[in-house]
């Protein structure tokens, strides 16, 4: 089984896991406490911790992946991005990457233990388009759940867009779950559409996720809570999609918001 500071060489590098060294990771609680210490590592070495992604919340790919149930991991300064709606990104570094179309939120405080729907509502700042490229060390994207944990949640980047604060948006919880149910997005590469997709698709929508994480965070041992400030990504509202240098990709959104575009070098 890979120590922390082996994941944390392969997520450096860029190199694939070794054949074999993944079976240790065949729980998810071993395998949050793997993720924990590669966080402590990376704390120690200087990057800051900017919020968290949730993965695997789109219900319509878990049978595609084998990974039933959603996942989370840590997101950084040093892979964060914000633009004011297109940006650039760099694969240098990133295995096997992939891009995912999702909704970043924004904290404004810390929601109270057991927080009600409302209460996580009032906790939030903004919401913004976001593309997450999301990687694996393993190859050809084969794993259990437990293994993508292990491996840093599987992400790689995160280009968060133009924020919409959210007392713009709805007067309370239930109006923004179901705009953001409803708002659908084009995810286009080079002009080209690939996917169409839904705020549905994420455990009914992006706000029920969010909540969705939050209950299990805190139910994670060692797991730091959230944080006024903290950004979270709560998963792709299509497949994952691979990506090469030289390519434009688009999210294209029909309501709530904004178009986001990203540039891969």
């Amino acid at each position: 089984m890979l120590t922390p500071q082996q994941i944390l060489h392969h997520n450096d590098s860029g190199e694939l896991w070794p054949e074999g060294s993944a079976a240790g990771f065949a729980a998810l609680p071993a395998a949050y406490t793997a993720a924990l210490a590669v966080r402590s590592l990376r704390i120690a070495r200087g990057e800051r911790p900017r919020g968290y992604k949730v993965g695997f919340t789109n219900r319509t790919i878990w049978s595609r992946y084998e990974v039933f149930a959603p996942v989370w991991g840590t997101v950084w300064n040093t892979t964060v991005v914000d633009c004011d709606g297109t940006g650039r990104i760099a694969l240098e570094g990133l295995c096997q990457p992939r891009i995912e179309p999702e909704a970043v939120f924004g904290f404004k405080a810390t929601p109270p233990a057991n927080a009600s729907i409302s209460e996580l509502f009032e906790a939030l700042d903004w919401v913004a388009p976001g593309f997450e490229l999301v990687q694996s060390h393993m190859p050809r994207w084969k794993f259990v759940a437990a293994q993508t944990v292990a491996d840093c949640g599987l992400h790689g980047r995160l280009l968060v867009g133009q924020r919409r604060p959210i007392a713009e948006l709805a007067t309370d919880a239930e109006q923004l779950h179901r705009l953001l149910a409803a708002a659908r997005v084009r995810l286009q590469r080079n002009g080209q559409l690939m996917e169409e997709g839904t705020g549905a698709n994420v455990l009914d929508s992006p706000l029920h996720a969010l909540r969705y994480f939050l209950n299990e965070l805190r139910a994670c041992p060692g797991a730091a809570d959230i944080a006024a400030g903290d950004v979270v990504t709560t998963g792709t509202w299509t497949d994952a999609w691979p990506v090469q240098a030289g390519e434009t990709w688009t999210a294209e959104y029909d309501s709530v918001l904004p178009t986001l575009e990203v540039r891969f070098e």
